[in-house]
């Protein structure tokens, strides 16, 4: 039997950490993962402290961040679900001590300076920020995934980004869509999506019984939708709204098409792009996506609605954010990396 991969998540603590932690110790070509904090100094010394669901299950030790002592493990790929800035800084480390690396923040998700502003980063080796910048692979598997195999640095995408390229994709490589009138996104999130440590806005008493849009124009991941589907930033117009439930992801997009088409060949459309693509479930009309449908899976669920003119199209995408928006996306494209079915470990 070949020997096991050894992997390690470097920011556990978050609620993608702990997606990520529980799908790599179920991999059956993984050895249970080192589970590393940046600390070195007090905080938890394991991660049942921070999550005690994971209590009685042999131990989650938390160990200080030490390139030397991961590359003596054996460690051939790390994974950051740490903030922006942080990978920023790490990553260039990481790749130095001869790892490979999937992220899953924005740190390396942008190839265009005016997208990559709205981070502020201030990198201490220009040169090399650059350098990785240009090498790192968008990690959308079902559109880069002979990158992704061959990648040193996989940037994963971000929750909302996904939603909405994987919808628009298959009809905008076609150049089906009308870009002249348009494209609106209106897309609403659990809020695990804002991430765990809590703020006003995500405070249970003002999320309950509640929806709000945030972020109009200026959200982050809008740089990423118009650079991987080859459209203007005035092409799109992209509100995200947080929705009082924990996770999942529904985005209602909007466009014309250029020409009168059918349902039946739109949906062909869908399905043609994505055949043999296990992670993209194309719905039949009239039946859409819901938000639960696609709960606790990789699944993106892909759906849509033609008005009777064949030209103004709906179309519905739905994830879940921690999965197919963050750790199960993550994995997949570790799977990719090592030449594995993009399924195992994910079913």
């Amino acid at each position: 039997m070949a020997a096991k991969l050894k992997t390690a998540v470097l920011g556990v603590s978050g609620y993608s950490g702990l997606e990520l932690t529980r799908l790599l110790e179920r991999h059956a070509r993984l050895e249970k993962p080192v589970l590393v904090r940046r600390e070195n100094g007090g905080g938890a010394r394991d991660l049942a402290e921070v999550f005690p669901e994971l209590l009685g299950n042999g131990g989650y030790p938390l160990q200080p961040l030490s390139w030397g002592e991961l590359k003596s493990k054996g460690v051939e790929l790390l994974f950051l679900a740490t903030p922006h800035e942080a990978s920023r800084a790490l990553v260039p480390e990481a790749i130095a001590h001869g790892l490979r690396v999937i992220d899953l923040s924005g740190a390396w998700r942008l190839k265009q300076e005016q997208h990559r502003e709205i981070y502020s980063f201030q990198d201490a080796d220009a040169a090399t920020a650059s350098e990785l910048t240009e090498k790192a692979v968008y990690g959308l598997p079902e559109l880069h995934g002979n990158g992704v195999a061959n990648a040193q640095l996989v940037a994963n995408p971000g929750c909302y980004a996904t939603s909405v390229i994987l919808a628009l994709a298959p009809l905008l490589k076609a150049s089906l869509v009308d870009r002249a009138r348009g494209i609106i996104s209106d897309s609403k999130s659990g809020v695990s999506g804002a991430g765990k440590t809590p703020t006003a806005h995500t405070h249970f008493v003002s999320i309950a019984d509640n929806l709000s849009a945030y972020s109009l124009f200026t959200h982050r991941h809008v740089g990423e939708i118009v650079e991987q589907l080859g459209v203007s930033d005035s092409d799109l117009t992209f509100t995200p709204h947080l929705l009082p439930i924990p996770r999942g992801i529904l985005s209602t997009i909007y466009v014309r098409l250029n020409r009168p088409m059918t349902a039946a060949e739109v949906e062909t459309s869908l399905r043609d792009f994505y055949s043999g693509k296990p992670w993209v479930r194309v719905f039949a009309t009239p039946k859409l996506p819901q938000v639960h449908y696609s709960l606790h899976t990789n699944y993106c669920d892909l759906g849509f609605c033609l008005a009777e003119d064949g030209q103004r199209l709906i179309l519905i995408s739905c994830i879940d954010n921690l999965l197919k928006g963050a750790a199960g996306q993550a994995v997949q494209n570790m799977n990719l990396m090592y030449g594995w079915d993009e399924r195992e470990g994910l079913r």
